[in-house]
């Protein structure tokens, strides 16, 4: 277990997010956000690295039995236990926006099905003008054929991302409380490890499936960030 001398204090404002300025975002050491649009998403993290201090930044999507986490620490510095003495680490984060632009036939053969699968369905809302979670089977056909492009555009087998897959993230747009408990428990404690400085940060996508009962971490980074 994970523990924390530090005291956390929680903000909330009303209105709309990504109409704030730069400025609004330095009063934080952390901005978790979820349900948000793919375009929502880049903006807030590029105001979050904008900023003179680091920010730390985490996207949160449950979507029925699935879940994603994405972490974005920037130019990270923190601190180890290894038998009897303390090791100091560093890590390099790629934005949410390079991290999804890494072409995915230069990810690791092995990667997670459930990367891919998000980047479709995050894709099709963004492209049809809809908000995260408004979807339904109906969409089937259009999620498919974007499938076939994306697939076709980065030399991957359309096999990576199950049709059963992009049904379930389709269908299952309510939010699974145990799947939210999940990610929720693990994002309380990346917060609580990234403020303090102390213990391996996860980085920088975690994914879990209900279905399985699988968590897993990958790391989707370019050249440059990559661990």
């Amino acid at each position: 277990p994970f523990t924390s001398s530090k005291s956390i204090s929680f903000g909330r404002t009303a209105g709309d997010i990504s109409t704030f300025g730069v400025e609004f975002f330095e009063k934080f050491d952390a901005v978790i956000i979820s349900c948000c649009s793919l375009e929502k998403k880049k903006l807030i993290n590029q105001k979050c690295r904008k900023l003179s201090k680091r920010v730390a930044f985490y996207a949160v999507e449950c979507r029925g039995s699935c879940g994603e986490m994405f972490v974005d620490l920037q130019d990270y510095k923190y601190s180890k236990k290894k038998l009897e003495e303390t090791i100091e680490c560093q890590i390099e984060y790629p934005s949410f926006e390079e991290a999804i632009s890494v072409p995915w036939r230069a990810l690791p053969r092995r990667v997670s099905k459930l990367y891919f699968a998000m980047r479709v369905i995050e894709q099709f809302e963004d492209v049809e003008g809809r908000t995260p979670g408004e979807t339904s089977i109906a969409d089937r056909l259009g999620v498919l054929k974007l499938r076939k492009e994306l697939c076709e555009t980065n030399s991957l087998d359309e096999s990576q991302i199950p049709d059963a897959l992009l049904e379930r993230l389709l269908t299952d747009t309510r939010e699974f409380p145990p799947v939210c408990a999940i990610i929720g428990g693990i994002l309380g404690q990346e917060v609580i490890k990234a403020i303090s400085g102390k213990g391996d940060p996860l980085k920088n996508f975690f994914f879990f499936d209900a279905m399985d009962g699988k968590g897993l971490i990958e790391d989707i980074s370019g050249p440059s960030t990559r661990s």
